[in-house]
Parts: structure tokens; sequence; C-alpha cells
């Protein structure tokens, strides 16, 4: 059973100006919205590379780990959805149903490719806002996320100051430390069905995916997860491989430099003075992307401009990926801040 919905958009206007025709935001909901402007809402945002399946009940960690906040989000867990309407929506040129570029271009009837337009970070959390208003949402009890998830987060809390009571950003930073886009762009050109982006009539370019989603997998501290079943580096090294494999056959790689590139001019520190809402900001003890370092500066930041905001850090194993794989060491303090919220 299909449990992801879709929504379309008219006349969407990016940042940059250009007006996208229509557009399509895939997305998951757990719960149920209470009525009169479902004030109990919870949006929950997703990582670079994951979508909304991190919210299924029964999440498949070879594709939503990066999230894979099922232990954090269902009945009687610290976002509860036996009291809470939780939307999990996919990112606007994201993979995973919304508009990317594999999506048909109105205007040449063929798949957008390296013609889909440049979108930002506040781009992705507008359209957000019009799918929850789409739904009759008319307030957040909070905007949660780690990664990705999390600068958007932060990017609603700037943008948006007034729809939500309190976001929790983690494993992230309210500003991106600076883009992949070349390093990216190196190596998918390295492949010869890249095509300047515009593949699609020649198939997927999976063999590159998966050294790029191996890679990534490292990074975020997948091999430390599986060393407890899998001592043997070989047999953990050809589970990486399976993992990577099965992530290359569903996401697009336009995707990736789409999303990389809309982080170019990430920042909402300077905005910090607009944040009504509450923060937790939570970090990962060994994060290699982004360390338990960043902490004091972002949190003096927030402090000064005035904000009610906290700081937890997961005492892991599993870097990057604490958030979802070592739920149950802050999930206390998860439910402790969203009952600050009621």
């Amino acid at each position: 059973m299909n449990r992801i919905l879709k929504h379309n958009i008219q006349n969407f206007c990016l940042q940059s100006g250009t007006v996208m025709p229509g557009v399509t935001i895939a997305y998951r909901t757990l719960g149920k919205m209470a009525p009169g402007g479902g004030n109990n809402t919870v949006l929950v945002t997703h990582g670079y590379t994951s979508g909304p399946q991190m919210i299924e009940p029964e999440g498949d960690s070879e594709i939503s780990f990066e999230g894979g906040w099922s232990r954090l989000v269902g009945p009687g867990k610290p976002i509860d959805t036996n009291r809470f309407f939780v939307v999990c929506p996919n990112m606007l040129g994201s993979s995973y149903g919304s508009t990317n570029a594999a999506s048909i271009n109105p205007e040449t009837g063929k798949p957008y490719g390296s013609a889909f337009p440049y979108i930002t970070v506040k781009d992705i959390v507008a359209s957000q806002r019009r799918l929850l208003e789409d739904l009759g949402v008319k307030h957040l009890v909070a905007v949660a996320g780690p990664s990705y998830g999390g600068y958007q987060a932060f990017q609603w809390a700037v943008d948006f100051p007034d729809f939500m009571d309190g976001i929790v950003a983690a494993v992230t930073a309210p500003k991106a430390a600076g883009s992949r886009t070349r390093s990216l762009l190196s190596l998918l050109k390295d492949d010869p069905q890249w095509n300047g982006g515009d593949y699609y009539e020649h198939g997927p370019l999976k063999d590159t995916l998966m050294r790029i989603r191996e890679e990534m997998l490292k990074r975020y501290g997948m091999d430390e997860w599986l060393q407890k079943a899998i001592p043997e580096r070989k047999q953990r090294q050809e589970a990486l491989s399976r993992m990577a494999a099965a992530w290359a056959e569903e996401f697009d790689a336009n995707s990736l430099v789409i999303l990389s590139r809309a982080l170019e001019n990430f920042n909402t520190e300077h905005y910090f003075n607009t944040i009504k809402a509450k923060v937790l900001y939570v970090l990962s003890s060994t994060d290699k992307l982004f360390p338990p370092s960043l902490g004091p500066d972002v949190m003096e930041k927030l402090k000064k401009a005035g904000v009610d905001a906290g700081y937890f850090e997961i005492n892991s194993e599993y870097g990057h990926l604490a958030s979802g794989l070592d739920a149950d060491k802050w999930a206390d303090r998860l439910s402790l801040f969203i009952n600050s919220l009621l």
C-alpha cells in the first residue's frame, strides 16, 4: 500500500522570480489533524538523500537511515501520533515524488533535466507552507528534522516566525559550511551518461550513484553501526554496497545537484533576531559533518538574539546518524521539549 500522498501547487513563484506553472509536493502523514486549523500539527523535515519514508513505522534503514525517526515519531513516542498530526513532505527538487529534474517540463514535454530552475532552501520551505495551508493547517506545534531537515527547521523559524511554537534542529547547523556542488559535479561528469544532466533517455547513473552513496554512508557513520552485527570488514563492505545499490535504484543524480546548489547561500544566522519559536539544537558527539564544536557558537548567537534555546548532545558512536540510530539517547529530551510547547 502506497502511503505517499501528492499535492499540486499552481503558479509557484521561486525566490529567483521564476514562476513554475505547477509543482507537486509528495508527503506522508501520521495521526489525525485536529479540527479548526490543525493546531496539533508537527512538520518533520527529511535529510539530503532521504524522504518521507523516514517516519514510516517500520523504517527501512537502507533508505531512510538519515532520519530513521520511526523510534521518535509514532504512538506514545516523543512526537506522539496519538496526540499530533505529523506531516513529512518530500523536498521540492528531491526524489521520492516531488517535482524534480526527472519531472516533465510543461514547456518542452520532456524531463527538466539540466533546465530545472535554481531553487533555495527558502523555496523548499515556501512550498511546504503552501502545502500546509492547502491542507488547512494554520499553525504548527513544531518543525523538526535532522541534517538537511535541520536546515529547513532553521529556515522555517526565520521565514515564518509566527507559524510555529518550536523547532528541533538535529545534527545540523543554521548555515551551510560550504557547497559540495563542484566536487559532486566533477564525479558526475566522469560518467559517460551524465550529458550535463540530460541523461533520462539513456538511463540512470547507477554505478556513479553507488560510489557516491558508499562514500556518504562511511562519512555518516554507517560502518560503525554495522560493526555490531558484521564484525568482518569484507562482509561489512558488501553490506554497505548493497545499501548503496538499493538507494541508487531510487534516487536521481540531478536531485543531488539541485539540493546541493540550494545550500550555496544558505545562512539563517543573520536573521536570528526574527525567531520567536523555542529552539532545541541537537548535535552528535561523533558527527564529522556537524561536530559538537559548533554548539557553543550557535547557542551564543541564539541567546544573544534573545531566542529561547536549549542544547543537547547525543553521546553516540554513530556520528551523523545518531539522531535516528541512537534515538533512545535523546528521546526524553525531545519529549520534554515538545511538551513545553503545549
